[in-house]
């Protein structure tokens, strides 16, 4: 009895190892054919396994339209990605004695300030790499979002943040408190986010490719350009210049250098001998700091997740039973993923050229062919999804739906012309012209818009650009009880830079 248990734990054993030896050709067919469906312009990934890249490949084009090819040395924007690097610089630091996760932030950034003073001295820097600083998700990055603001201004305005939730009480995404990451960095080590990673992560890893600004793209070479979905179709739009906000979200890079990174990282942060990020430390940034609900529908559409968390720089799970840490990106017309399995020393990257949700069907995909599991149609599945209204398109169309019309503003536009003020951005200027009224900010000059009579005192916003997060979206004129315009509230429905935040004043 015993000789036949060993037999079978034996043959069940080799049975795993046979079902885990994918047919690369066969996902990077999925993968191609996924990308027509999605009509995606363009993506690249790359696959490793066992410390090698197994596949690496880029399909369609850099931009929807043309004919140049991506490859896989094509630069995307790997956004939020970023935030990784920041941890494991910030877990090489600690490694150097330079700081520990559990030092206070208000030691390394004098006068940093939160919403509330407790926070302000309390709160660590493993605070800022886990999102349970108290902030909601996404909230205040209207501060830095095509703003000319430092990223030293930025993190100067992080006070006037609201809180959403308790100090260590819940999961609030928070870029700015990656941004605040980054200047720890600087004043721990005397240089800034970007040249620390360029010195202790991206050269000795053999990141030649990879760059931290837009500024560096023409010189770099073979970029692809990001695209917004369009009423169906992909629409070319411009790289946005991320450098204040760059440590939560600014590096570029290619399959090809980022497989070097999931190499590195699922080889215990070693590089060939040399011990770059020290495992015990490692094991720190993989642990959950901060956990939070997976839902009853979500596990329903996802039965293979049962926990989620978040480390630092890392968002944590199961799949199938099977440690999973991962991590997406959102930038401007790309999104991005990065996963890995480190018990099946499994890593995968997937770079889109759009903003739509290919990445994680894949990714599930490809898991799925290295654990044995029967194959499911992840992609058509997600794709089908996409096909229904949105929680943002509803909130849209029900907005102009309530439009009444041939009304007039009780207001004077001429009286609504002037200064106004918010502390999250600073200056906010209304001019009349010959057209309307015109919307200007002094720290984001991009973000000028023409303001067209709406109904009653509010007014569309029609910018002069194209924007990827938000399109639609309103204005309106308070006013006091004498009809002086006191302030405005906007109102732009979008999922990322919320703009209703601002607590906007007249000052003149």
């Amino acid at each position: 009895m015993r000789r036949f248990r060993f037999l079978f734990i034996a043959l069940f054993c080799l049975t795993e190892v046979a079902s885990a030896q994918p047919d690369i050709s066969e996902i990077e067919n999925y993968i191609e054919n996924a990308g027509v469906a999605w009509d995606v312009p363009g993506l690249a990934v790359a696959i490793v396994k066992d410390g090698r890249i197994v596949s690496n490949k880029g399909y369609g084009v850099l931009e929807a339209g043309k004919k140049d090819k991506v490859d896989e040395n094509t630069l995307f924007a790997i956004a939020s990605n970023t935030k990784a690097f920041i941890s494991t610089s910030i877990g090489i630091l600690q490694s150097e004695g330079r700081l520990h996760l559990d030092d206070k932030v208000a030691d390394y950034i004098p006068g940093f300030q939160m919403y509330d003073p407790y926070v302000s001295g309390e709160a660590t820097i493993a605070d800022l790499l886990c999102h349970r600083i108290g902030l909601g998700t996404y909230s205040g990055d209207v501060i830095w979002y095509k703003s000319t603001l430092s990223a030293v201004e930025v993190v100067r305005k992080v006070r006037y943040v609201p809180q959403a939730f308790g100090f260590r009480d819940g999961y609030g995404y928070s870029n700015l408190m990656f941004i605040t990451a980054g200047e720890v960095i600087r004043a721990a080590s005397g240089m800034s986010w970007d040249k620390y990673v360029q010195q202790k992560i991206l050269t000795p890893i053999g990141m030649n490719r990879t760059i931290t600004s837009v500024n560096a793209l023409e010189k770099t070479g073979n970029f692809a350009t990001p695209h917004k979905p369009v009423k169906g179709e992909n629409v070319p739009i411009d790289w946005v210049n991320w450098d204040n906000m760059g440590a939560a979200g600014g590096i570029i890079s290619s399959t090809s250098d980022m497989a070097k990174w999931l190499i590195f990282q699922l080889n215990n942060g070693i590089l060939e001998n040399d011990t770059i990020l020290p495992p015990k430390i490692q094991n720190i940034l993989g642990t959950p700091h901060n956990n939070f609900v997976v839902s009853l529908k979500e596990h329903r559409g996802d039965p293979v997740t049962n926990f989620a968390g978040y480390g630092l720089g890392w968002r944590l799970s199961d799949y199938d039973g099977h440690r999973l840490i991962l991590h997406g990106g959102g930038y401007d017309g790309m999104y991005s993923q990065v996963a890995m399995m480190p018990e099946q020393n499994l890593g995968i990257v997937i770079l889109t050229n759009t903003m739509k949700g290919i990445a994680t069907p894949l990714r599930k995909y490809i898991c799925d062919a290295y654990l044995g599991r029967e194959s499911r149609d992840w992609s058509a599945e997600a794709l089908a999804k996409t096909k229904k209204e949105s929680s943002m398109q509803r909130r849209i169309r029900l907005q102009k739906e309530a439009r009444v019309a041939n009304t007039t503003p009780s207001i004077d536009p001429e009286k609504c012309a002037g200064n106004y003020y918010a502390d999250m951005v600073g200056g906010i200027r209304i001019a009349k012209t010959d057209k309307g009224l015109r919307l200007m900010f002094d720290n984001a000059p991009d973000l000028s818009a023409t303001l067209t009579h709406w109904h009653y005192d509010t007014w569309q916003i029609k910018w002069d650009k194209t924007h990827a997060w938000f399109d639609f979206g309103t204005i309106t004129f308070l006013h006091d009880n004498e009809m002086n315009v006191a302030g405005l509230a906007f109102d732009v429905p979008n999922n990322d830079i919320f703009f209703d935040e601002l607590k906007v004043y007249r000052v003149d």
